[in-house]
C-alpha cells in the first residue's frame, strides 16, 4: 500500500535507517522519531540523498509523551515500524534499568499514544535473543520465548512481545506484526549509510571493521571454548538489505484489510557461522589483516543460534539473498569510505 503514511522510531539507527530507505523507495511517506543516543542526523540527510525522497523527522525520546503526542498530532499515521531501542548486550547486563525504562517504557508510552490516535498497526523489531539459550537448531517461530533469556536486553525484547500480545487480546482491532531477527550486519551498497556505534561496538561486525581500517588494535573474541566446530560461537548474520527488506514485506502484511492478531516471523539465512569464518570473510573482502586475541566469555553468550525462516518466505514471500561475502565486502566499502562513521561527513 504505497502511500502510506509510515512512523519510524529510532529512524537514524542503523537497521532504522536502511528501512526508511526502503520504504521511500516503495512510494511510503515516511515520518522519522530519533532521540539520536546511538543514531545520527547526518544519517537521515544521506536517506535522502540515496532514495531522493525527502524524509520528516523529529527529535524525540519515546519517554516523553507529550513530544511524542505532538508528532502524532500533526501526521495521520497508518502503521508504526518501531525499531527504537537501545541494544548492547553486554551493556544492559550492567545498566538493566537504564535498558528497561527505555525499551519497555518507551514502548508502552507509544502504545498509549498509538492508542489515542486510533493508530493500531505495529510492526515491532524484535531479537531471536527472546529465545534464550536454544533448546533445539535451527530455531523457529514455535520455540518457547523467554525460558532462559540471557540478559536483561533479550528480556526487554521478550517482555514487549508479551505486551503486545496482551493489548491485542484486550482489543481486536489492533495488529501487530514482530520480526525476531538473527544478527544484522553489512551496509548500504552505496557505503553512504552503514552501522555507526559510539563508543566501544558491541557488535562483531563493526568492531572487526573498525580493527581493519586501524581504527582499533586487535578483535576480543569472547571464548574459544564453545561447543562448536572451531570453539567460537556461531550466530546467523543476515544482511542489513535483506533485513530492510523484510520490514517491507511485513509492512505491506499488515497494511492487508484483513490482517489482525498477532504474528511472529524469523528473519536469518538459516545458516550459522564462527567468528573466525567471519574474521576469514572479512579479511579476504577488505583484503586487510583483523589480528584477534581471544579472551574470556561474556556473562549470557551462548554457543550457537541460527534461523528457520520458512515462515517468513512462506507469508512474506521473503528470503536472505545476500551471503557473508556480500556482508563483508558492502560492511567494508562503508567503513573505508568512512573510517570514523558519520563524523566524517563535515570534512567532504
Amino acid at each position: 500500500m504505497s502511500g502510506a503514511v509510515i512512523l519510524v522510531t529510532g529512524g537514524a539507527g542503523y537497521v532504522g535507517s536502511h528501512s526508511v530507505v526502503q520504504l521511500l523507495l516503495q512510494g511510503y511517506q515516511v515520518v522519522v522519531v530519533d532521540n539520536l543516543v546511538n543514531s545520527s542526523k547526518e544519517c537521515l540527510k544521506r536517506v535522502e540523498e540515496i532514495s531522493g525522497k525527502e524524509v520528516t523527522s523529529y527529535i524525540v525520546d519515546l519517554c516523553n509523551r507529550e513530544q511524542l503526542d505532538e508528532v502524532f498530532r500533526k501526521h495521520n499515521f497508518d502503521c508504526v515500524l518501531h525499531f527504537a531501542a537501545l541494544k548492547a548486550v553486554g551493556e544492559s547486563v550492567a545498566i538493566p534499568l537504564t535498558y528497561y525504562r527505555n525499551n519497555i517504557g518507551g514502548t508502552v508510552t507509544l502504545l498509549e499514544v498509538m492508542k489515542d490516535h486510533g493508530v493500531k498497526k505495529i510492526v515491532y523489531s524484535s531479537s531471536a535473543t527472546v529465545y534464550g539459550t536454544p533448546q533445539k537448531l535451527p530455531l523457529t517461530e514455535e520455540h518457547p520465548t523467554g525460558i532462559g533469556c540471557t540478559n536483561p536486553y533479550g528480556r526487554s525484547k521478550y517482555f514487549v512481545e508479551e505486551i503486545l500480545k496482551d493489548l491485542i487480546a484486550s482489543d481486536k482491532s489492533w495488529a501487530a506484526i514482530s520480526l525476531r531477527y538473527f544478527n544484522p550486519v553489512g551496509a548500504h551498497e552505496s557505503g553512504r549509510i552503514g552501522e555507526d556505534p559510539k563508543g566501544i561496538p558491541n557488535n562483531i561486525m563493526p568492531y572487526i571493521a573498525q580493527v581493519a581500517i586501524g581504527r582499533r588494535k586487535d578483535l576480543k573474541i569472547f571464548g574459544n571454548d564453545y561447543n562448536t566446530p572451531d570453539g567460537t560461537g556461531v550466530r546467523d548474520y543476515v544482511h542489513i538489505h535483506d533485513l530492510a527488506v523484510g520490514h517491507i514485506a511485513a509492512t505491506e502484511k499488515i497494511l492487508e484489510p484483513n490482517f489482525s492478531g498477532f504474528k511472529v516471523y524469523n528473519l536469518g539465512t538459516g545458516s550459522g557461522f564462527s567468528v573466525l569464518q567471519l574474521v576469514k570473510a572479512f579479511e579476504e573482502a577488505s583484503g586487510q589483516k583483523v589480528p584477534y586475541e581471544i579472551v574470556g566469555r561474556r556473562p549470557g553468550d551462548i554457543d550457537a543460534s541460527y534461523a528457520d525462516a520458512s515462515l517468513a518466505k512462506k507469508e512474506l514471500n521473503w528470503e536472505a539473498k545476500k551471503n557473508v561475502v556480500d556482508m563483508c565486502k558492502d560492511m567494508w566499502r562503508w567503513q573505508s569510505n568512512n573510517p570514523n562513521g558519520f563524523e566524517d561527513s563535515s570534512k567532504k
